[in-house]
């Protein structure tokens, strides 16, 4: 099976299938499956670090939410705060390709919309008439897509593709348009998993919490790229099959000066992929008794098994981070905070926001300008 949706010659040139992990997810048993998604796994982090870079890459916070530490940590018997806060990021990701240099954005969140989310909406209704203070609270919201995008000189013309790893709480109508407005993104697809985009269309009651209603009506067919597997972007840039978390996840590996940056919401943190060197309370014990890899977000549960391999999966591609060297170089898309609001708890690492590269900006069809962005982590 092809890995792309039929689509233009020129979508074909830039979006191209990665065959390292077919035969490994032809293992009908999970044990052995296991085992040979982690060997292709090796073999695929080897091949992507041989080639080039992505030409910028940077991540940026968008809004704090909260969380239960119950799906945050399956299973953990850990904090005594029923909630933890994590920060959702967006990533601006740059790659070279046959046409030209793309930019791709990386879970663009639109927070109001976003609110509707019924599992938040009836977080927030609890509070009555104080709803709004308690929303500032619960959810302060740091900086927009729109104000990240100005921040580093790109406009929204420049967008060419975005992506979520999974579809939970994601309205894309403000980006991409509808029947009713055209969207900020004038020239830009969804790149998505076939399966992803096929679930969250057709929702399972047990699904309805997590999913924004009407998040994807209206969307035009031709802004959507349905995936039937691995990808890479250009030069740089990969989007691997993650399954679990939802039927249709994939993670985003970017090839930066630190190494491969593997992002996904299967967990949340660092610490949730290496549980024994973890200072959370009951993580540890958890992984020592239980002899668990790492340890699942749990909110929804689609395919326990999958995920658990996928996570595997993720920290082998990633690789050690080159600082933290006992945690594997995630940079995930909501990631656990800590939050003076949420005491009780804190993670043993925390990667912040990080800047890699050289924007590429376009000024004009015949004019493009290449202007320095800092290469620290901020």
């Amino acid at each position: 099976m092809g890995s792309v949706l039929k689509t233009s010659t020129i979508e074909s040139s830039i979006i191209k299938p990665i065959k390292h992990f077919e035969e490994a997810r032809k293992c009908n048993t999970a044990h052995y499956r296991l085992e040979a998604m982690r060997k292709a796994a090796v073999s695929f982090r080897d091949d992507m670090l041989a080639k080039p870079q992505a030409r910028f890459y940077q991540s940026m916070g968008l809004i704090r939410v909260p969380y239960p530490s119950k799906y945050a940590f399956l299973n953990c018997n850990v904090i005594p705060n029923p909630y933890i806060h994590i920060l959702n990021r967006v990533f601006i990701v740059q790659v070279d390709s046959e046409e030209g240099v793309k930019t791709i954005l990386l879970s663009p969140s639109d927070a109001e919309a976003n609110a509707e989310t019924p599992y938040f909406r009836k977080v927030i209704d609890k509070a009555g008439p104080l709803k709004a203070l308690v929303r500032k609270f619960l959810a302060p919201e740091i900086n927009t897509v729109e104000a990240c995008l100005k921040q580093v000189g790109l406009t929204p013309e420049d967008v060419d593709y975005i992506s979520y790893d999974h579809l939970h709480t994601q309205d894309i109508r403000r980006w991409l348009g509808d029947s009713k407005n055209p969207g900020l993104f004038p020239n830009a697809k969804l790149l998505v998993m076939r399966e992803e985009w096929t679930a969250a269309n057709f929702l399972m009651p047990p699904q309805l919490d997590w999913y924004c209603p009407n998040g994807l009506a209206g969307v035009p067919e031709s802004r959507i790229i349905q995936l039937d597997g691995d990808v890479m972007i250009g030069d740089g840039l990969a989007l691997i099959r993650t399954p679990g978390h939802t039927v249709g996840n994939h993670s985003f590996v970017a090839h930066t000066p630190e190494g491969l940056k593997v992002t996904s919401e299967n967990g949340v943190g660092p610490d949730c992929y290496a549980p024994l060197h973890s200072r959370i309370p009951g993580l540890k014990k958890y992984a020592q008794q239980t002899g668990m890899e790492v340890i699942l977000n749990g909110n929804t549960l689609e395919g326990g098994l999958d995920q658990y391999i996928s996570m595997v999966v993720e920290k082998t591609i990633a690789g050690n981070h080159p600082l933290y060297t006992d945690f594997p170089n995630m940079a995930n898309s909501s990631e656990l905070t800590s939050y003076w609001g949420f005491p009780g708890y804190r993670p043993t690492v925390t990667y912040g926001d990080l800047s890699f590269g050289t924007v590429y900006k376009k000024r004009s069809p015949n004019v493009a300008i290449a202007d320095s962005v800092c290469l620290e982590s901020l």
